[in-house]
């Protein structure tokens, strides 16, 4: 029984995560980056302090920041803050179809700076997901034409990229923090309104937004940055097999190029195809690994 519930968490997850490359640009057509990672951390805060209530946890937070103040403060300053505004960013400079794919990196980065800063060994099979991996990146951002290196938005992938650096790090500093999930990532997005709000208002403040704005950056605070956040992390405590709950990951963007063409008629170009199959069998060959490595957790 555990197993099915495991499964139907993981799924709900990944279709979900396939989904929000399309809502960030519906999104950003109302909102700027700041407003909008604004926007969506009050939806993300205001349901994942709901859960953390119907848990019986909530009562635990204000223990569990005290505990370690600056960690949260640092956490909350790399993801939320720092991580999406940059991602928002690089979406509004790139068609969605090449930064999610772009982005999808981060696990092959989150290798490389783990043996960096937790002194973890890089095996064979690391550097030939590496080297699969960014060369898939390279595809994707020259749209196949590798020999000139000519880039659209030379900023939006260099921003894609470093997005990957910075989530890789938020997972990194999280790596031996015992607390309850919810809570740290609860605590991050707390932490890090202050900073996001005054920023909006230093940048122009804010205009008018209908409702149809409001609907789409709501989508995003909910099922990117919070609950499907929760669905993963049950999905991983509830199975016996963590690499085939891991694995589901990998049809999130397919599924995600799909549902940009039928939706938004982004045009997928067939470098961006090239590049990710690329990229997925890097990921999956980091699969190969000893069994003992801990899944690696996922987002965006």
């Amino acid at each position: 029984m555990n197993e099915r519930h495991a499964l139907g968490y993981g799924l709900a997850a990944v279709l979900l995560w396939s989904t929000v490359a399309t809502a960030f640009k519906i999104t950003l057509e109302y909102f700027t980056p700041i407003q909008m990672m604004v926007a969506a951390s009050i939806v993300s805060a205001i349901a994942l302090t709901a859960i953390a209530l119907y848990q019986g946890k909530l009562h635990l937070l204000g223990r569990t920041f005290t505990a370690r103040p600056f960690y949260y403060l640092t956490l909350g300053l790399i993801n939320p803050f720092a991580y999406y505004l940059i991602l928002f960013k690089s979406y509004e400079l790139l068609p969605a179809s090449q930064a999610q794919p772009l982005n999808y990196s981060w696990a092959i980065t989150l290798t490389l700076m783990a043996a960096v800063f937790l002194g973890q060994k890089i095996r064979k099979q690391d550097w030939a997901a590496c080297v699969l991996g960014y060369f898939g990146v390279v595809v994707i951002a020259t749209k196949g034409n590798i020999t000139a290196l000519q880039f659209d938005s030379p900023l939006g992938v260099g921003l894609a990229l470093f997005s990957t650096i910075l989530w890789a790090m938020y997972w990194i500093l999280n790596a031996k923090n015992k607390a309850d999930p919810v809570l740290g990532v609860l605590l991050g997005f707390l932490v890090s309104l202050p900073f996001s709000i005054g920023l909006s208002v230093y940048l122009g403040g804010w205009k008018p937004v209908p409702w149809q704005g409001w609907v789409a950056v709501s989508y995003v605070g909910l099922f990117e940055m919070g609950i499907t956040f929760v669905l993963w992390i049950n999905a991983l405590r509830l199975t016996n097999n963590t690499a085939r709950i891991s694995n589901l990951i990998f049809i999130s963007p397919f599924i995600s190029l799909l549902l940009l063409a039928t939706i938004i008629g982004e045009e997928i170009h067939p470098s961006t195809l090239v590049g990710l199959v690329l990229i997925v069998c890097g990921l999956l060959i980091q699969q190969l690994k000893s069994k003992k490595a801990p899944a690696a957790n996922t987002s965006s």
